[in-house]
């Protein structure tokens, strides 16, 4: 007679061990997988290491990144959605070229939905958003004086997400994270004309000085200026032949 094993048994085919669990790892959850990989993606678009017009080859992305080709085409459609990529019909995508028309109707909307938050901004910005506006301002000087354009662009960044937040209007923040996010290449490669960087550090020292002052009607006269300058360096770019993907 055959010996009955102690272990209670449990009905269907056993469980097989994958190796994250015979290592004790916590596996990385799909969703936050393919979208770490998007950030990756966008941070190499942004930075012009995948230029426009670019195809997506997965093979080597997925090396590159260190995913497999699910998760990488999930991020894909995520960048689409945001106007970095293209989807092509029974072709791989590619990087979204950088097109004049929709650079003059980006920044323009961009420069108007900055301009009426910031109206609101100087009136409603408490005295903690203030102090963190004038620590971020020091921070970006610093990194332009040491020429680190990354970390000015991050910060950059920052600063004119805060003044939207400081509108505090649920509606201008979910408006301007649309068209920023879609804005976001073309405003680094601007930002590498050291013509535009040295005029940048100045238009953002003068809106925080209207900010301070609480002159609504100022501040966002300037912000909106400075989003639309930066607009007029990319077609600058464009037009010279070389165009924004080029610069990288």
């Amino acid at each position: 007679m055959t010996e009955q094993s102690d272990i209670p048994r449990k009905r269907g085919r056993p469980r097989k061990l994958r190796p994250a669990d015979a290592a004790g790892a916590e596996r990385l959850p799909r969703a936050g997988l393919h979208e770490r990989a998007a950030r990756q993606l966008r941070s190499m678009i942004v930075a012009g290491k995948l230029p426009g017009g670019a195809p997506i080859v997965e093979a080597e992305l997925c090396e590159a990144l260190g995913i497999s080709r699910t998760p990488l085409r999930e991020a894909v459609k995520m960048l689409a959605a945001h106007g970095l990529v293209e989807l092509r019909p029974n072709r791989s995508a590619r990087v979204a070229p950088m097109d004049a028309s929709h650079v003059t109707d980006l920044f323009e909307a961009l420069g108007n939905v900055e301009r009426i938050a910031a109206e609101y901004a100087a009136l409603r910005l408490t005295a903690t958003e203030l102090l963190s506006l004038r620590q971020m301002q020091e921070t970006m000087e610093r990194h332009y004086g040491e020429g680190d354009l990354a970390a000015y662009f991050a910060v950059n960044q920052a600063i004119h997400s805060a003044i939207l937040a400081g509108a505090h209007n649920a509606t201008f923040v979910e408006m301007h994270r649309w068209l920023f996010t879609r804005a976001e290449r073309a405003r680094y490669f601007a930002l590498g004309r050291h013509s535009r960087w040295v005029e940048s550090i100045q238009e953002h020292r003068d809106i925080l000085a209207a900010l301070e002052a609480r002159d609504g009607y100022l501040a966002g006269r300037l912000l909106a200026a400075h989003v639309l300058h930066t607009g007029t360096n990319v077609l600058a770019m464009l037009a010279s032949g070389g165009g924004v993907d080029a610069a990288a």
